[in-house]
């Protein structure tokens, strides 16, 4: 093979390899999509099966309100932030957590506010959530939860009276039985049990509510007056050591 005929064939080799490799380029330009949309936004709520009080056309609202909806749009527009924010502000939402799938959908992961006390005042009702803090009471909350009535105010709720229906959860014999707690004052709680038939209990302040209960069950479990069935209209707690009947 002469000189000539080597730099031919080497200088189509060059020319071929080079034009692969445009045309290599080009493919992958054309085939590289410009823009990538996102298709939907899912919402997932964690504690679903138990409550579910986030619905999805009032997220969707708040998205809209701030337009902010990230369905149609490119991707690199998208704030996930600002849409982990706007789900955020719903009442019922403890936690947000907005990301985007390989798929170009974006799912927000949401855990809801857990009710502990349902407070009613002559002017208003609302909830103590397990957070300690005020909560909406929407007809979709339906939880069972120690309910408290009379002159009580959010700062009591959120305290003295949530400590109580804590202590109350993880109390079988009282939890059953109590029906709901009338504050006559702030220094003077009454016990309205769920057997009518029962007498209404004194419990006075609610300080030392535990010794004073466990004071009662004995009374009801082993004294004479109360196995024997003799009625009373209240029993009295605020006495240590007593239980006085009238």
């Amino acid at each position: 093979m002469n000189r000539v005929t080597v730099i031919v064939l080497r200088t189509v080799g060059i020319v071929i390899t080079l034009a692969l490799l445009v045309a290599a380029c080009v493919w992958g330009y054309m085939m590289k999509p410009s823009e990538e949309v996102c298709r939907s936004i899912t919402y997932m709520l964690e504690d679903g099966k138990l409550r579910e009080y986030v619905f999805r056309n009032e997220l969707d609202a708040l998205l809209q309100a701030e337009d902010i909806n990230p369905v149609g749009r490119t991707t690199n527009r998208l704030s996930l932030q600002r849409i982990e924010n706007a789900v955020r502000r719903h009442p019922m939402v403890r936690t947000a957590e907005c990301y985007m799938t390989p798929w170009n959908d974006v799912e927000v992961s949401i855990t809801q506010r857990v009710p502990l006390l349902r407070v009613q005042t002559l002017t208003e009702t609302y909830l103590i959530d397990t957070d300690r803090r005020v909560m909406q009471a929407r007809p979709a909350v339906r939880d069972t939860v120690l309910r408290v009535t009379g002159f009580v105010g959010p700062q009591m709720a959120a305290t003295q009276l949530a400590d109580f229906a804590e202590w109350l959860q993880d109390n079988k014999y009282w939890r059953e039985r109590i029906d709901y707690i009338y504050m006559r004052s702030s220094q003077m709680a009454i016990v309205c049990l769920r057997d009518k038939s029962q007498p209404r209990v004194v419990l006075g302040s609610l300080y030392g509510y535990e010794r004073k209960l466990n004071k009662l069950r004995t009374f009801m479990e082993n004294s004479a007056d109360a196995t024997q069935g003799k009625q009373y209209e209240e029993l009295d707690l605020r006495f240590r050591g007593q239980v006085i009947g009238r």
